[in-house]
Formats: C-alpha cells, structure tokens, sequence
C-alpha cells in the first residue's frame, strides 16, 4: 500500500502529526500499534504528566482534540515559583503578561486518548503493525507489510527505530540522573502553582493537579542523582512512600505540609539528545529529533511545535515539489532550528549552572534569582518565552 506520507509512531506526536496532516487535506498513514484505552477513573491520574504551553494548548484546539479533554482532569497553572539552592526566589504569575494561564497540566494518557479518537474520526488510514526495516522510498513492518512513500515521519520516540535503520546519527549525553515521577496527596492547597526548587540533590518540581476526595494533589518530576534513584526505586512500596514524604518535606521546607504518596513511583533516565531533523525522505519529529532535560517541562511543547513547523512546510509547498522534496525538507530544519536550540541552551545551561557546586558560583546563580525578581520586564520576557 502507498500513500505520499507514512508517519512512524503512534504516541502523541505521531498522532498529532498525522491528525494535522488529515485536517490540512494531505493523505498520510499512521503505521504503529493501536492503543486500547480503559474509561478514566475519577480517582486515579496517569502517571506521566505534561505542561501544556499556550502555543501548543492553541494548535490542539485547531486540531479540534482540545475540547475532548476532560475538563475535571485539566489544570491551569497560574503561576511558578522557582526556589534556588540559596535563598533566590523567583515569582512569575500569568498576570503579568496579562494572561491567565502560564499553561495547563494534562496526563498524557488523556491527550492520546482525544487524539486517537480524532485520527479514527477523520479517517485516517492507520497500519496496527510494528516497523522493521527502512530504504528511502520504502518501509516493511514485522508482519511483512510494505509501505510506499514520497515522505516518512519519524515520530516514533528516543530510541526512534526508524532513524536508526535511516543511518541519522544521534549524539546523547546523560546527566547522570533519572527523572522519578509520582503523585501526591498535599495538605495545603497548591493554588495553581507550579512550584519548583533547584537542590544538590536535583532539580524537584511540584505540578499542580486536580483536587480529589482526599484533598489537593501535586504531580512529583525529580531529577534525582542516579545513585539516589535507584535505591529509592529499589525500596518496597510503603518504603518509598515513607522516604519521600519524609524527603520531599525536607526539601520543600514544608511548602504544602505533609506530602502522602497516592501513586505508584515512576523512573526513566535523562539526556541531552540531538539528532538531524531530516534525511534522505525522511523528517524527525519530538524525541526522535531531540530529547532535552525536562527542568522546564518543554519536551513536549517543542514536539508539538515540530508538528505544526513540518505540516506548514508540506502543505504549503509549491505544486511542483512532492511531500520528500529535499527543499521542503530544509526548510522545515531551518524552521526548527532556532526555537529547539534556545530551548536547549537553556534547559542545559540551568542544569549545569545549578549542578556547580563551587561556593562563588552558588551565590552569583542565587543573587540573579533575586536581581530577576525585582525586574518586571525581564519576567515578562521569560513568560512570553515559554509561551511560545
């Protein structure tokens, strides 16, 4: 079977990708295992969570998936509090820029979930079977099916299957820590606050989500030291549980009381990955293309941009040019270019920056906390830069 675009990948990516694809009139295949999905439970919140930028929350409404979420299990972030490893403090709230919102928190369960529901609505033609091998022009799954086309997306994740057999080169850099995810019960309301503190011990995030029966919630993203990690990852259930409340409440200084763990503790090692956005036929979208720490929970949001960037570039090209033009293709790279390196830099640089440990290096990242803090324009930029 052929059509002119097969993307690689059924996760959120590769679901937005060819559901923008349908929408914009091209014809595209979605070539990976269908998911199957269980009615959400009032109580129970997937583990792995996203902050969904105003940029990416609008080109999920033009997709027309943003209205199928769930509301209750939405929640607006109003605001960010972001302690240093001193006593620099730095506020930034949506009014500051005259929003109201800085972004949304969603489980990335529920955004698959909409989105799946609007690729099998519009139709779009989808091949339940795993990828196997690549040449330029043409691609056989495990089953032996072959698939034709002038274009493939890989958008397929980190360890992107199709880049590798493509031959794109990857260079990744771990950090030497692993993101521990979990959620838990808070006894003060977290009021729409995203809190985050940088510490020798890793850069802890506390996400707001939405209040339950037993009070209000807050989602955990800790970039742990590896050693760390994987002792905690190696304890018993009510072992973990114990630790990091006990943990989390040293490191917060109580911030929102007493943390009780509400959901089973999650880990995935973190690096500093970059690989070409294009080859030969051949686009990279999201983790297949980049991979970055999540301190500024960006990941996805950059994905997501990736998406719109790619599906631009292709439906907007000159009648002569087919979907794989190599043209099209660079442009779509020089798109890309300057929003996933800003990106970069910064997640990266904070992360060493915070990661020094000499004593002159301490206090200068702590004092330009607290110089940021009193300088509203530079706080406006900030948010209109994560906006975007």
């Amino acid at each position: 079977m052929s059509d002119p675009i097969v993307v690689c990948g059924t996760g959120i990516v590769g679901l937005a990708t060819a559901l923008a694809f349908a929408r914009r009139g091209e014809r595209a295949t979605l070539l990976g295992p269908k998911r199957s999905f269980e009615p959400a439970r009032a109580e129970e919140f997937h583990a792995r969570v996203y902050a969904i930028s105003p940029s990416s929350q609008r080109f999920l409404a033009e997709l027309g998936v943003w209205g199928l979420l769930d509301a209750k299990r939405l929640t607006a972030v109003e605001a960010m509090e972001i302690h240093g490893d001193g006593d620099g403090l730095l506020n930034l709230n949506a009014w500051q820029t005259a929003q109201t919102e800085l972004a949304w928190i969603v489980e990335s369960l529920e955004i698959e979930r909409v989105l799946t529901q609007a690729v099998q609505m519009f139709g779009v033609s989808w091949v339940p079977e795993k990828f196997a091998t690549y040449a330029p022009g043409r691609i056989t799954t495990e089953q032996g099916s072959v698939l034709e086309a002038e274009l493939f997306v890989a958008a397929d994740g980190a360890q992107s299957p199709l880049r590798a057999a493509a031959g794109a080169p990857v260079t990744v850099r771990p950090y030497g820590a692993t993101g521990l995810v979990a959620h838990f019960n808070c006894q003060l309301p977290h009021q729409g606050t995203a809190l985050q503190w940088f510490t020798s011990e890793g850069v802890l995030a506390l996400l707001p989500m939405p209040t339950t029966t037993q009070g209000p919630q807050v989602s955990m993203v800790w970039s742990a030291k590896e050693s760390m990690a994987n002792e905690v990852l190696s304890m018993s259930a009510p072992e973990q549980s114990k630790y990091l409340s006990a943990k989390l409440n040293e490191m917060t200084a109580s911030r929102l009381g007493a943390l009780t763990m509400r959901s089973p503790l999650h880990g995935f090692p973190l690096s500093l990955n970059q690989s070409p956005m294009i080859a030969e036929g051949l686009a990279l979208a999201g983790d297949a293309a980049h991979r970055l720490h999540p301190l500024a929970g960006q990941g996805l949001n950059l994905g997501l941009g990736d998406v719109e960037a790619l599906v631009d570039t292709i439906v907007g090209r000159e009648s002569f040019r087919s979907p794989g033009d190599a043209m099209l293709l660079r442009r779509y790279r020089r798109a890309r270019a300057e929003p996933v390196l800003a990106m970069r830099l910064v997640t990266d640089g904070l992360f060493r920056l915070f990661d020094a440990r000499q004593a002159p290096v301490v206090w200068l990242r702590n004092a330009g906390m607290n110089v940021v803090e009193k300088l509203p324009f530079i706080k406006r930029q900030l948010i209109e830069g994560a906006s975007r």
